[in-house]
């Protein structure tokens, strides 16, 4: 691991990239890094780069034959594994460089989102992947498969979404997931079966399973956040960022702040149905009786105690298609396809600039890629045409 020194004996920058093997075409440290880090940070944060640059140069292509990338590869590679750092570093309110597969996988949802060009969208995907390599080839990590790819025809079009069909078929499906039938009304040998059942799913010893455990399983915590989802189109780090201070039950809105917007941009007041708003309120209510909420604004949290990210939202997404009998094969099913689903139909119900405050774009831009008539619909153009 590559260490400075201290004031007693100190190596130009010059010497240091000599010593190790980074030629002066690449930035190691972006003026664009330094803004976010202090002292100590930005020399963590250099020697991670010099290792990672380093390695690719000397290793990367292929580390058994000690066959390394080409500098053209690596140095518009290594500025766009800086850009990643600084959006996980943004996502997650501080510098850090322990970044996982749901980081990768959440910056890829937010580029499929945004106006760059096909061909960047692609290399900063490039780039991540090869950061990964080296973090499994030098740091006993995993290597990263992204869930889609980015391709020049569509990269800057909405992937699936959510049909208006399946939207209620989600909707619904939001009810009855997780539910068990009500205590009063089971028999003492169904009781017997559901007690094993949620002794399972909330971790617990059988004999500490509580009538109370019951009324939780059949709570309102996804059906709040699935509806909440399904009006206000929130994207995976909204949902993880999700506060009870957000909630206007009155004015059926959700009040999101400056510094909890995606982009850090703007605040946002967006719309919800009444359905959507008792829903929250019910769930308000309830989430004061579990401990893992005590000391947390947090409106949604995992079964686990930690805010949900895309993979566990993802996984939600999927047990509610097969509790709807939706399919999924050929299908990038994210929870993304909700989001899509609320610019598509928005859109097409208003207006795009409806969609794009109620989607919270600050380019329109960026909601005119949702300007496209409905599959159903131009399925009912068909049959009209005979």
């Amino acid at each position: 691991m590559s260490i400075r020194t201290n004031e007693s004996y100190r190596i130009s920058d010059y010497q240091w990239r000599e010593l190790m093997n980074i030629p002066s075409e690449v930035t190691v440290i972006t003026e664009s890094a330094k803004e976010w880090l202090n002292q100590k940070e930005l020399i963590d944060y250099r020697t991670e780069r010099e290792d990672c640059i380093s390695w690719l140069l000397t290793f990367g292509k292929n580390p058994k034959k000690a066959e390394g990338y080409a500098l053209g590869t690596v140095k518009p590679r290594a500025s766009r594994m800086d850009l990643f750092y600084r959006w996980t570093w943004q996502q997650e309110g501080g510098y850090t460089t322990h970044l996982n597969t749901d980081h990768a996988d959440s910056w890829m949802e937010y580029l499929a989102q945004e106006d760059y060009s096909s061909a960047h969208k692609s290399n900063c995907q490039k780039a991540v992947k090869m950061l990964f390599k080296w973090w499994s080839e030098q740091r006993g990590g995993s290597e990263w498969e992204p869930e889609f790819t980015f391709r020049s025809n569509d990269a800057t079009n909405p992937k699936d979404y959510l049909t208006r069909e399946e939207r209620t078929m989600i909707r619904d499906a939001a009810l009855t997931y997780g539910s068990i039938p009500d205590y009063s009304s089971a028999t003492p040998q169904e009781r017997d079966r559901w007690k094993q059942y949620l002794a399972q799913r909330f971790e617990k010893p059988k004999s500490e399973v509580r009538p109370e455990d019951w009324d939780r399983a059949n709570g309102w915590k996804i059906p709040s956040l699935v509806w909440v989802s399904l009006d206000a189109g929130l994207r995976p780090i909204e949902v993880k960022r999700a506060s009870v201070s957000w909630v206007d039950i009155d004015n059926n809105v959700l009040r999101i702040p400056k510094q909890d917007s995606a982009k850090s941009r703007d605040a946002w007041i967006v719309s919800i149905r009444e359905r959507t708003a008792s829903a929250l309120e019910r769930w308000i209510v309830e989430r004061e009786n579990y401990p893992q909420y005590a000391n947390t604004d947090t409106l949604w949290l995992t079964r686990q105690g930690n805010p949900y990210a895309s993979h566990s939202l993802r996984y939600l997404l999927k047990r509610l298609c097969g509790i709807a009998d939706i399919p999924v094969e050929n299908r990038q099913m994210s929870w993304y396809a909700i989001r899509h689903s609320v610019g598509t139909y928005m859109t097409r119900e208003e207006d795009l600039a409806a969609a794009q405050t109620q989607l919270r774009h600050k380019s329109p831009e960026t909601t005119m890629k949702y300007d496209q008539t409905p599959v159903e619909d131009r399925r009912d153009a068909l049959n009209r045409m005979g």
